[in-house]
């Protein structure tokens, strides 16, 4: 037996999270019976679970695949603009997978991607402190002042970010090059920071999840996590005291 949320993410549906929501909003049955209740528990040699009109299975193999993303590709499975997406860039893989978080459509970078809804919830969600990494081309030269906001906490919004981790790579006349690693993952955060100290994005690119880097992996391309990798992810916890382990 196993929570509802829990067996549609280990389906490869979507993550715990979305799953919640999905229960919220009277989108999932159980044996026929629409439920609402997040704790309800179900067995998934017996019990027949739907979303959306879909029967979901727990079977086939959990893929991992990291993707250098290039810019002009959304983060998703589908596009209403016919734009590409991050799907475009994988062949082969058989099993249907979606996105871990999202980079923005003009962002590049390391991107995951799984059929592990469980896996997803962990590598997204705050509480579990998986800290990505960016590299920011930003306009003008960042001031003391600047680093210090960058590293206490910006309100953005609604809300106050959590302390960055910033180092400056390289100035010159046209701007600043700064590597800054975060363990956020809200709409668009890293530009809205920079806005915020009044030094927009000019280029911007993820090079890091973890201890994961892009070493050896040119854009548009893509490999399968290996098993120390998956180890590595896996290892984070739900505590709020976790640091990094960079």
């Amino acid at each position: 037996m196993m929570r509802l949320q829990k067996y549609i993410a280990k389906s490869g549906y979507t993550s715990r999270r979305k799953a919640e929501l999905l229960i919220a909003e009277g989108k999932v049955t159980v044996n026929g019976e629409r439920t609402l209740e997040l704790g309800t528990q179900v067995d998934e040699n017996k019990d027949r679970v739907e979303v959306e009109g879909k029967v979901l299975t727990i079977e086939g193999q959990m893929v991992y695949i990291l993707l250098n993303k290039p810019t002009g590709v959304v983060s998703t499975v589908s596009d209403q603009f016919d734009r590409p997406t991050v799907l475009s860039c994988i062949e082969g893989i058989e099993e249907r997978i979606y996105p871990v978080g999202r980079l923005d459509y003009n962002t590049s970078g390391l991107l995951i991607l799984t059929n592990d809804g469980e896996f997803t919830n962990r590598i997204t969600h705050p509480r579990y402190h998986v800290p990505k990494t960016y590299r920011v081309e930003a306009d003008g030269i960042l001031t003391v002042n600047d680093l210090d906001k960058l590293r206490s906490g910006i309100t953005i919004e609604d809300y106050v970010t959590q302390p960055a981790k910033v180092k400056i790579i390289k100035e010159n006349r046209r701007g600043s090059i700064v590597e800054i690693t975060i363990h956020e993952g809200k709409n668009r955060q890293i530009r809205k920071m920079f806005e915020a100290i009044n030094h927009p994005v000019v280029k911007l690119k993820r090079i890091k999840i973890g201890k994961i880097d892009d070493k050896d992996l040119r854009i548009g391309k893509w490999r399968h996590l290996t098993n120390q990798e998956l180890s590595y992810l896996k290892e984070f916890k739900n505590d709020s005291n976790t640091t990094s382990r960079e």
